[in-house]
């Protein structure tokens, strides 16, 4: 085991390398002069950041000091973004840079003055009668490679000029999009509605909505005002019941407790729920789950309760707990329950859907995924996931995946939008 994760980690070394090597080329020795300031910053750049993502990435769980979490992750993280789209664009560019090139050589030829005539060619001069000499043996010519013809000034020109408008042109669309994604995350999720029918609801519950939360991500970048943005949406929809369902945070209590405290002022008619996703034991999840207690929202590990409006809620721990001793428990959490009543299950990562399948349940809740966060990361979920966003059936149980309300890692989300989501039961005896 150790050694696949060895060679795992040499390639992905080795790819991170080959595309930091690739951007140079293309954004800094492709664009600048030998010798130049420009080509100079450019390279310290391209050695530097690297560096700083490594160092975003790593300096939470090596325990540094969370103020230089902070200091490293703006840099660090926003590059990792950058550079995908970047290369991404880089590679787009690569069809557009030859088409480019042979118009601007057409332009040229076009443009150039024509030849002049050739003079008229001399007469032929007299042959003179030379007396015979001994026969000499002739000489072997003389073999001279064939040396290539240097690019002429015009053809540097044009090089460089494609370089630079097909370079600008990629930073410019990278820094556009990873400037507007981050934009979008710190903004704040959007509230998305859902209308899921359930057949085991009754009458009186038809209507009722459950605000959906998921991945809020605390950490180094998204703190108190974040989490305050998130309250205020959540009780600007006046929800019946509230689910925060997984990855609160990315730290310690200690590091992220004030960030989290608005959470103490979420209403809702039948309070605030709470079930771990993976990122918390990266972060100590018992003492998350003490402190969301004393936040005023009640956690549920691998427990239920009846709703007094008429149907079970239930919660597990997330399976990243096994490792624990304290993974997801379905019999403790759904058995010996009343089948006629329809259960609602919290669990943060949407594979226990089929465990979810085989204990009855109507309805799961799930996050984890952020619909992908980066495309072309959606490509790259649905691998690892059953659903990456929106609502599924799954034999008789509906699981509804959120997008999340933060973000992992770099404060971006490209093609896939954060969201609270309301979800709105129907009883179809209504």
């Amino acid at each position: 085991m150790v050694v696949v994760f060895v060679l795992v980690l040499i390639v992905v070394l080795a790819v991170l390398a080959a595309v930091h090597w690739y951007v140079w080329r293309r954004l800094v020795r492709d664009v600048t002069t030998r010798g130049s300031l420009p080509r100079r910053l450019g390279t310290v750049a391209v050695v530097a950041l690297p560096m700083l993502s490594f160092a975003a990435l790593t300096s939470s769980r090596a325990g540094a000091p969370f103020a230089l979490q902070q200091v490293v992750a703006w840099p660090g993280f926003l590059w990792l973004a950058l550079l995908l789209y970047v290369t991404l664009a880089l590679l787009v560019g690569e069809a557009v840079r030859p088409l480019l090139r042979r118009l601007l050589e057409r332009r040229a030829q076009a443009a150039a003055p024509a030849e002049a005539p050739a003079p008229a060619a001399a007469p032929a001069p007299v042959p003179v009668p030379v007396p015979e000499r001994a026969a000499a043996a002739p000489e072997e010519p003389a073999v001279v490679a064939p040396q290539p013809a240097p690019d002429t000034p015009a053809e540097v020109s044009r090089r460089l000029f494609v370089s630079r408008v097909v370079g600008g042109a990629a930073a410019a669309a990278a820094v556009g999009t990873v400037g507007y994604g981050t934009y979008g995350v710190l903004r704040g999720p959007r509230v998305k509605r859902v209308t899921v029918p359930l057949a085991k609801i009754p009458r009186a519950v038809h209507g009722y909505r459950i605000a959906v939360v998921s991945d809020i991500h605390l950490g180094p970048i998204l703190g108190r005002a974040h989490t305050q943005r998130i309250v205020d949406t959540i009780n600007s929809t006046q929800p019946d019941l509230i689910a925060v369902v997984g990855d609160l945070v990315d730290g310690t209590v200690e590091n992220l407790g004030s960030a989290a405290e608005p959470l103490a002022r979420l209403r809702a008619r039948h309070g605030s729920f709470f079930v771990t996703g993976n990122h918390e034991y990266f972060s100590g999840a018992d003492a998350w789950v003490d402190h969301v207690r004393e936040l005023g929202l009640r956690p549920l590990r691998n427990e239920r309760v009846e709703v007094a409006a008429g149907f079970d809620l239930a919660g597990v721990d997330d399976i990243a707990g096994e490792s624990e001793g304290q993974g997801p428990d379905f019999g403790r959490a759904l058995g010996d329950r009343d089948p006629a009543r329809a259960a609602v299950l919290l669990a943060h990562q949407p594979v226990v859907v089929h465990d979810a399948v085989r204990h009855g349940v109507d309805l799961q809740l799930s996050g984890h995924t952020h619909g992908g966060q980066l495309w072309p990361g959606n490509y790259l979920a649905e691998l690892a996931n059953p659903t990456v966003a929106g609502l599924e059936r799954y034999g008789d149980t509906q699981l509804y995946v959120s997008r999340g309300a933060g973000a992992w890692g770099p404060p971006v989300r490209v093609g896939a939008p954060s969201d609270i989501t309301i979800v709105e039961l129907a009883s179809k005896q209504a």
